[in-house]
This record gives structure tokens, sequence and C-alpha cells, in this order.
């Protein structure tokens, strides 16, 4: 998590604030009252994006408060009229960067290696529980970690959240078992 700070901080040479990472294993329907506790009625943007490597399988998915996107085309000298496509762009390329390096972070010290799927726009200016629908889930449990990035002396932020299936858990569990012994 730390590494898509530094990543995303370098790229727009800006200080990265990270909250602490909430760890947890949930439902969906948990997942669901955990993205209500975030959501401040504000509308959000989200991505996610597959992953699966080595027996471990998951996705990626980025909440991105629409109120940052005039601050993140400012740093980002983005010089266009800030439309729906544009805000689309932004959104992909700090999704690209944080995805990038909080993935391949995590599987670098799980001495493993990813696959991405194509990265997909969940929606654009919506309130967080439209992004997300529990009934659609495929498993009965999920390891969710989740993070809070936030740019100093700018109104940008983001939730990313990191879900990994319940079948990739006891694989997942041995290696952290294996790291720490």
């Amino acid at each position: 998590m730390g590494q898509a700070g530094a990543k995303l901080a370098q790229l727009l040479d800006t200080f990265v604030v990270l909250s602490i990472p909430h760890i947890e294993v949930m439902g969906p329907s948990d997942i669901v009252m955990a993205l209500h506790s975030i959501d401040t009625n504000e509308s959000v943007s989200g991505v996610c994006q597959g992953f699966i490597g080595g027996g471990i399988s998951g996705e990626a998915m980025l909440l991105f408060n629409d109120a940052s996107f005039a601050d993140l085309a400012k740093i980002m000298k983005y010089e266009g009229e800030l439309d729906e496509q544009a805000e689309c762009e932004l959104l992909m390329d700090t999704t690209n960067v944080l995805f990038g390096a909080c993935l391949n972070g995590i599987a670098e010290q799980i001495d493993m290696s990813f696959s991405f799927g194509a990265p997909l726009v969940l929606g654009q200016h919506q309130n967080i529980s439209e992004l997300f629908n529990s009934d659609k889930a495929r498993w009965d449990h999920a390891l969710v970690t989740e993070i809070s990035y936030q740019l100093e002396g700018y109104n940008v932020n983001c939730d990313l959240l990191i879900v990994m299936t319940e079948s990739s858990l006891d694989l997942l569990f041995k290696k952290l078992d294996y790291l720490l012994a």
C-alpha cells in the first residue's frame, strides 16, 4: 500500500497521506456496509481490475471522490476541457499507478506474480452503493483490504479496496505464515 502511495507521490510530485489499512474477512453484504461507512453522500467514480496468479485471485477497486477531479487535473497538468471522458482518463491513469504498485508489491512479498484483467469502469458520478451489487458476488467471504489516499494540500482523495476471494485464503495464509516464521 505504501509503494502505491510512493508511486503516486512521485508521479504527482506531492505528498500522499495514507490511512492505516483496514483488513478483514467479509461477506458481500459486509462490503456493502463498509462502503456505506465511507459514503459521504458525495458522488464517486469507480474502477475495478481483476488479478490472478499462483492460486490467488481477486479484484482491486478504486473509488474516487468526484470532487477531486478538478485538483487532480491541475496536478497532472491536464489542459483540456474537464468533461466525463477527461475525468475517465484521469481516473484510469491514477488507477494504473495505484493498482500496479500495490498488487505488484503484494505479489513480490508473497513471491508470486499476478496477471491482470483489463480495468473496467464501474461507474462515474454515482453514489457508492450504486457501484457495488452484493447480489452479483460469486463468493461467500473474501479478504478485504481498504486504504484511503489523500493528496496533501489538494482536494483529492480515493479509497482502494483489494478483495481476495475465499478460495485464495488458505494459500495466502500459508504464504504469510511462512514469511512470519
